[in-house]
């Protein structure tokens, strides 16, 4: 398995945001960039406004959970975002895995795209 990194630098987020693409789902929006590495690098952005500080905290689990299981899966040298969304409040662990995925395979970030569902 390949190491992944984590991205802290607010050029780099703002990097991704305006040069990266995107995709988009209920709970969660994935930027992605090749990185000209050989290993993965992910951010995480929870907004203030999303609620209060638990509930950013368990956004952030679930998304380092997510991608840890998911991480092997995942085509290596990209830099990934993942934005936390108003609904991702209520949603499940499952809820949050199966956005990930349809975010990764409209990417093209998997080994199987428009594989399994």
């Amino acid at each position: 398995m390949n190491p992944t990194y984590v991205i802290k630098q607010n050029h780099e987020f703002r990097r991704l945001y305006h040069r990266g693409k995107s995709a988009a789902t209920r709970c969660l929006v994935l930027y992605c960039m090749k990185n000209r590495r050989g290993y993965n690098r992910l951010g995480l952005t929870v907004s203030a406004k999303f609620g209060c500080a638990v509930q950013r905290n368990r956004a952030k689990r679930l998304f380092r959970e997510v991608y840890r299981l998911h991480a092997a899966e995942l085509t290596p040298g990209y830099d990934l975002i993942l934005v936390a969304r108003a609904p991702m409040r209520d949603a499940s662990y499952f809820d949050v895995e199966r956005a990930f995925l349809k975010a990764a395979r409209t990417l093209g970030l998997t080994g199987s795209e428009g594989g399994q569902k």
